[in-house]
């Protein structure tokens, strides 16, 4: 089914409940590590059962790869699923710069007063403020104040090229999207083959098997994730044109957890992206098309819904809620009843958190200033109709 694009975008409610799992995947992958990036860089899984602590590490290991990755292909294809050919630039850049920078500043700002001003020199938090610090290969840097916040410095990358980028992805014909589809990917394995054989691999990182030099320029690195952005813009014309492929939810979701099980034993440096990328791009897509055609889908509810605007206050919050969250309870671990209730208090404020970002910040700053507002009528008084003239 192609959209019509002289038509308002068909609205996607799916995609925006899928937003919710994906942040929920990073949650899991943040509670369950051994080492917090947050100094004294202590462990931040609960769990005394070193066995279960061990294995929930490792289940989880590529879920906060999965879950950024995600939010980076979404990124690209609602973006070009919602832009219209005319729009200036800077209304674009309006709302995208009011979408990301109310929530980042407000939690720069917790994280500073609680924990990172006493840490952070000023020229890593100032890079911090403007999101620039991911650009730094310094560990200390591009981790720095609220470690989550290094992945909206690749989002206001995206923002601010998609106007330009959005042009000639309009022009490929249909029939050769999949071709630039494959270039992408092609892109995501060279970049890791770069980071492989050509980017120093020490000093070692303590927390990843590869170097922290290595774990930035494949993981980090801004550039490096526009491969998976432009992917998502692709896969949004695919679905514009009609061309994209009939595979149903189920065998998406499906190829998703192989992808996962895959992620989890290739060499490091591929479970990025590499392994999960076609998976992701097949669920996007999958769910896109089920909501054009009216076919429930588990994820297009009220509930849904509302999980997943508020999952950018919920994954950004994280830093603060978990990293920090977790200094408060006993630097030991706990039983295995005890750690569960740890883990489900911490979800409680990280939910609870996300919810008071986008109903105190997010939400009131969009309504107001993100779209320019017409202007203002003035009623002016009609003047005075003159007598007719007895002479007329």
């Amino acid at each position: 089914m192609a959209a019509d694009p002289t038509t308002r975008p068909a609205a996607l409610p799916s995609l925006t409940g899928l937003r919710f799992i994906a942040a929920v995947l990073v949650f899991f992958f943040h509670i369950t590590l051994s080492n917090s990036p947050v100094p004294p860089n202590s462990a931040v899984n609960p769990f005394a059962d070193e066995g279960l602590a061990g294995s929930l590490e490792w289940l989880f290991s590529k879920a906060g790869y999965l879950g950024v990755s995600f939010f980076f292909v979404l990124s690209g294809f609602v973006l070009t699923w919602s832009s219209r050919q005319g729009e200036p630039m800077r209304a674009f850049w309006r709302r995208r710069v009011l979408k990301i920078f109310p929530n980042h500043l407000v939690m720069f700002v917790l994280a500073m007063v609680l924990f990172a001003g006493a840490i952070t020199n000023p020229t890593t938090w100032l890079a911090n403020i403007f999101l620039l610090h991911s650009f730094s290969p310094d560990a200390t840097v591009y981790v720095s104040v609220n470690p989550p916040a290094w992945t909206l410095c690749s989002e206001l990358l995206f923002y601010l090229l998609f106007p330009l980028i959005i042009k000639p992805i309009r022009r490929i014909a249909d029939n050769r999207l999949w071709l630039w589809g494959a270039v992408m990917v092609a892109g995501m394995v060279a970049l890791q083959l770069v980071t492989q054989y050509l980017i120093p691999d020490s000093p070692k990182s303590p927390i990843t098997p590869v170097s922290t030099t290595q774990f930035w320029f494949g993981y980090i690195f801004p550039p490096g994730r526009l491969f998976e952005f432009v992917l998502g813009m692709i896969v949004a014309r695919a679905v514009i044109a009609g061309v994209w492929p009939r595979i149903g939810i189920l065998p998406a979701s499906a190829s998703l957890v192989a992808g996962y099980a895959v992620a989890l034993n290739v060499p490091f440096l591929y479970s990025f992206t590499v392994a999960m990328i076609l998976p992701i791009c097949a669920v996007i897509g999958a769910f896109a098309v089920a909501d054009l055609r009216g076919e429930r889908t588990g994820m297009q509810g009220r509930r849904a819904v509302w999980l997943g605007e508020i999952s950018f206050g919920f994954y950004i919050c994280q830093g603060v809620v978990i990293f920090y969250g977790r200094t408060l309870f006993p630097t030991d671990p706990f039983d295995t009843p005890l750690a569960l209730a740890v883990v489900a208090l911490i979800f409680t404020a990280t939910l609870l958190s996300g919810w008071a970002l986008y109903a105190l910040v997010e939400h009131p700053v969009m309504r107001r200033w993100a779209r320019k507002r017409p202007p203002r009528l003035v009623e002016v008084a009609a003047p005075p109709v003159a007598a007719r003239s007895t002479t007329d």
